[in-house]
């Protein structure tokens, strides 16, 4: 009984000295004092901090790892030593010199410094770390390529100061641009090269292109000529399209072959498209997509279709009132067939807390507030959301746009943070004409957010062998908020046609108007026009003619009306356009009222083919039953009436051409994808015009040459290395005794 309790007591003795063991043990990890050496500038506190280790805390090889991670994570020391004993953990820290100055060397233009600030890691005041040098150092490599600079080399030198300081000097020589030598197209690209290239941004180099910065090879753009190049494919039903690579070539002495490799697949079609909206929805308002649903069926994929019945979606939801929603699209191809489904569905009711902006270094604020679609205080609605998106976007102010939406402070509410990077909005561009009709340079510049607050400037000068004509003026998009544009410019004009019309004319003046968005694809624009006008006449010109010499002021108002159904307004192959402008004389000796009505629809007749029907009517009669002054008279633009020579068709006074009251053509025109299949810089089109000039209200003793007019040709245009050339080679069909004819046409262009 007695040795039970005694094997009873030791056991339990053992039980509490390995107790003991285990306890001492485990408190042998455990921090009970941070001792830290080595510092100067960086208090113990932050250390410790950064370290992220606490009295109490346990001590393993994985933390002690952790701590010196930690540290040299925060970029502020050269070295780190730790030693833990006896529950004593020593930080022993060897500070990183402090950057005192940043400078770059070989970079003249401040927008690179600028550029290259943006990104780099050590900047002024910052901790200096070898490894964020040499990742700077590849960077600045990177962006001077971005922007064309592909033979830059960089040299870095860093220098040691008093007090731990180090200076770091980028040694930049930029060497010269890369040039664009060629342009080539690969794969099944369905389209000639002379098309793709109209397409997009990126231009071969020639040696008269002084001005253009598009000629050098640049990363950006180039991912610019990629989506030009998508979209484009999209629209002409090749919903699968692949820009697989675009990829750069050296060819020469720092010049690059561009390459965009193209795979079509095939062309798709629409084929059932479907709208789920929630049984509470007042179908009726949705029959309007529903015919546009049956009217695409069949058609080959276009996706500005698509964003089409987007849009039209949003101002259908929106216009109800259906506060918050969301919209989608599901999309189903079965073999070259394409089904749509759009959804719309209702969400739960948030609001919107805060929107925030970032990255607007140059745009103010309230230019980007102007065009968000929704507001502080609204009601959170996704729609709106990504259509504020693409505003920001259209604005082309931006090189990105990126919105994150995050929960806000209420269970109920969301914060919008909106960030934005700027790019250049200003352009200088050049650009030349020659042919048998005469020769013109164009030189403009504009600049489309000046100031930072969305305003477009504009200057730009065009000289002829007959006129000049320079301009300067600046636009508002959205004068205080209201989503109407308010423009002013100032301009002079002489045209010279005493050779030809018998008169000379200067005008000086200035314009102040506005236009905006009366219906959807419809614009309305009102404006008025004051100019000061000198007329001479030459001593051959008719008694009628030179009574008309001298000075007048003229005071117009000026309203246009622009229905625009085209499907894009760049080489345009389906819809119409329908303009109406009229200038109602207020202030005027002759009072002279003018109305011009154009139309053109556009269309697709078979694969490849686009063709175009054209009519243009304009009038100019004195209100007062007075002559109008000769500079009113009308003339036939040439373009209207190919196989006559330019200003050479109409009343005649004496040996002058005068014009006419009224002037009215007729134009049809389609392209014949038939003819050089194989030759990928020519296309080819027929044409037939037809127009008429008549009316002489100065003198009823004159043939006001009333008669039909008209011709039919054929056209060809060659993508040629200089630039675009259209030839045209036309047989007049009816003519006037006295217009002059030229059967052969040609004209060239270029950009500087």
């Amino acid at each position: 009984m007695i040795t039970l309790k005694i094997n009873k007591i030791n056991s339990f003795l053992i039980f509490l000295l390995i107790l003991k063991f285990f306890f001492t043990a485990a408190n042998a990890n455990e921090v009970k004092n941070i001792i830290i050496k080595g510092n100067e500038r960086i208090s113990n506190e932050t250390i410790i901090l950064f370290s992220e280790i606490n009295i109490g805390d346990q001590i393993t090889n994985e933390s002690l790892n952790k701590i010196l991670n930690n540290l040299y994570d925060s970029n502020f020391f050269e070295n780190v030593t730790l030693n833990f004993s006896e529950q004593n953990l020593l930080i022993e820290v060897v500070e990183a010199p402090i950057i005192d100055k940043v400078e770059y060397t070989g970079l003249k233009a401040d927008k690179f410094k600028e550029g290259i600030n943006s990104f780099v890691k050590l900047k002024s005041r910052s901790s200096y770390n070898e490894f964020l040098l040499s990742e700077d150092r590849k960077l600045i490599k990177e962006y001077l390529q971005n922007v064309g600079y592909y033979f830059s080399d960089v040299n870095t030198v860093v220098e040691e100061l008093d007090n731990n300081l180090v200076k770091i000097i980028h040694n930049i020589n930029l060497g010269n641009k890369a040039k664009i030598k060629k342009i080539t197209f690969l794969g099944n690209k369905i389209f000639k090269d002379g098309k793709l290239k109209n397409i997009i941004v990126s231009e071969e180099y020639k040696f008269w292109k002084f001005i253009s910065g598009k000629k050098y090879l640049n990363e950006q753009t180039v991912n610019l000529d990629k989506r030009l190049l998508k979209n484009f494919y999209l629209n002409k039903g090749f919903y699968n399209v692949e820009i697989n690579t675009s990829f750069a070539k050296i060819i020469g002495d720092e010049e690059f072959e561009l390459i965009f490799n193209i795979n079509p697949n095939k062309k798709i079609y629409f084929n059932n498209i479907n709208l789920n909206i929630p049984d509470d929805f007042n179908k009726t308002n949705f029959d309007e997509l529903t015919e546009l649903f049956q009217e695409l069926k069949g058609q080959p994929y276009e996706i500005n279709k698509v964003d089409i019945i987007l849009d039209k979606l949003d101002k259908i939801t929106l216009n109800e009132e259906y506060k918050s929603i969301t919209a989608s699209v599901d999309e189903t191809i079965i073999d070259n067939k394409l089904d749509l489904n759009f959804l719309v569905e209702e969400t739960e009711k948030r609001f919107v807390e805060k929107i925030n902006i970032f990255g607007n270094n140059i745009t103010r604020e309230s230019v980007i507030r102007n065009n968000l679609e929704i507001d502080e205080g609204d009601p959170f609605n996704e729609i709106l959301q990504k259509k504020s998106d693409n505003n920001l976007k259209s604005l082309n102010f931006f090189k990105s746009v990126e919105s994150k939406i995050v929960e806000g402070k209420n269970p109920n509410s969301k914060i919008i943070n909106i960030t934005v990077e700027e790019k250049p909005t200003g352009e200088i561009s050049a650009g030349a004409g020659f042919g048998t009709t005469g020769g013109t340079v164009v030189f403009a510049i504009r600049e489309n957010n000046y100031l930072g607050k969305g305003l477009g400037l504009d200057a730009n000068l065009s000289i002829s062998s007959e006129t000049f004509r320079g301009k300067l003026g600046v636009e508002n998009p959205n004068f205080n908020n209201s989503d109407k544009s308010l423009f002013a410019n100032i301009q002079a004009i002489e045209i010279d046609r005493i050779k030809t019309n018998g008169y000379k004319t200067n005008k000086t003046g200035f314009e102040i108007g506005t236009g905006f968005e009366y219906y959807e694809n419809f614009k309305l624009g009102l404006s008025t026009r004051s100019f000061y006008e000198d007329i001479e006449t030459n001593s051959t010109a008719s008694t009628k003619q030179q009574s008309q010499a001298g000075t007048y002021w003229d005071t117009f108002i000026n309203s246009s009306f622009d229905y625009d159904k085209r499907n894009q307004k760049f080489k345009t192959d389906d819809g119409f356009r329908s303009t109406y402008t009229i200038d109602l004389p207020l202030i005027s000796e002759t009072y002279t009222l003018t109305n011009n009505y154009r139309f053109k629809k556009f269309a697709s007749l078979y694969e490849n083919n686009v063709s175009s029907f054209g009519f243009y009517f304009e009038s100019a009669n004195s209100l007062k039953d007075k002559d109008i002054k000769l500079s009113e008279r009308l003339f036939i633009p040439s373009k209207f009436l190919r196989g006559f020579e330019k200003g050479k068709v109409g009343p005649k006074d004496g040996e002058d051409y005068i014009g006419g009251n009224y002037i009215t053509t007729i134009n049809a025109a389609t392209t014949l994808p038939i003819l050089f299949q194989n030759a990928d810089t020519f296309d080819a089109s027929i044409f037939l015009d037809v127009a008429n000039v008549w009316g002489i209200d100065y003198d009823s003793s004159i043939d006001d040459s009333n008669k039909i007019r008209s011709s039919f040709g054929i056209g060809i245009d060659w993508f040629s290395a200089i630039g675009p050339v259209n030839f045209t080679l036309s047989e007049v069909i009816t003519k006037a005794d006295t217009d002059i004819t030229e059967s052969f046409r040609f004209n060239i262009g270029t950009t500087f």
